[in-house]
């Protein structure tokens, strides 16, 4: 299976549900009692704090899309936050949030049409985005105080794949992406570790009008210009900046100078 035929509805909907959750009150665990103005290394100049309200904000904000199902780009991302004044109350916050979230998780219809700002104009497609967003910063956080992370990799093949479906759509948020351009290269990141997707392969074409995933069941054949090899969780990682491709987790292959063109221009 292709990044483009899975980008609808790739795993259980349930599973996305219940990992919000898991992951949500994980990221509660780790910065709870840690000092709010740790900085986060993987998110340059925030701080723990910064990092947490960002973590809950958006997912009450999701939240509100998911509960109006709305049509239209919405033109205010302000919503009733709760916020506390003291930070060191941030963390218990988060996870005060969960039993909301999950309710609304739980009552939308996942195939109900709405707007979305990727390729999948779907509800499901928020619950996705809001695993992925809330997993990756629970590792920012985990990194921040000092413990190691753990990252499911059948959970991160998937956000592979969700990563690299909507990535052409995220110059609303991302502009460096509108500029990745490309004669042509395809580039390809694989699966290795046998508890992901063993085997399984992502393709991204870079043309002069932009870039977008190949659809390998039906287009013809081409060969890759360069290639990055590693266990899922770690390929996750690196395509959101936390990694880098001279990490010993990845076997690269091909032209390098392809690879720092994708990375240029990929950070959000």
């Amino acid at each position: 299976m292709t990044a483009t035929d899975r980008a609808g509805h790739p795993l259980p909907y349930d599973t996305y549900r219940e990992a919000v959750a898991r992951e949500t009150l994980r990221f509660a665990e780790v910065t709870e009692g840690a000092d709010p103005a740790t900085a986060v290394p993987s998110c340059p100049g925030w701080t723990l704090a910064d990092l947490t309200r960002h973590v809950g904000a958006l997912q009450r904000w999701f939240s509100t899309l998911l509960t109006g199902l709305v049509q239209e780009p919405p033109r205010s991302r302000d919503v009733e936050l709760g916020l506390p004044d003291d930070a060191r109350e941030q963390p218990a916050w988060v996870a005060a949030g969960v039993p909301a979230v999950q309710a609304v998780l739980r009552d939308v219809d996942p195939e109900a049409p709405m707007w979305a700002w990727g390729a999948d104009r779907h509800a499901r497609f928020w619950a996705r985005r809001m695993l992925f967003e809330t997993l990756v910063h629970r590792v920012d956080a985990e990194h921040a105080v000092g413990l190691a992370s753990a990252v499911d990799p059948v959970l991160a093949a998937d956000g592979v794949d969700e990563f690299l479906v909507n990535l052409p759509y995220a110059g609303l948020f991302a502009p460096g992406v509108t500029k990745l351009r490309g004669d042509g290269e395809i580039l390809a990141f694989r699966c290795t570790d046998a508890d992901g997707r063993p085997g399984e392969e992502w393709r991204m074409r870079l043309d002069p009008d932009g870039f977008r995933p190949v659809d390998q069941e039906t287009e013809e054949p081409a060969p890759v210009t360069a290639s990055v090899r590693g266990p899922a969780a770690d390929l996750l990682l690196l395509l959101y900046g936390r990694r880098s491709c001279e990490d010993p987790a990845f076997e690269v292959a091909g032209r390098t100078a392809v690879l720092d063109n994708w990375f240029a221009h990929t950070a959000f």
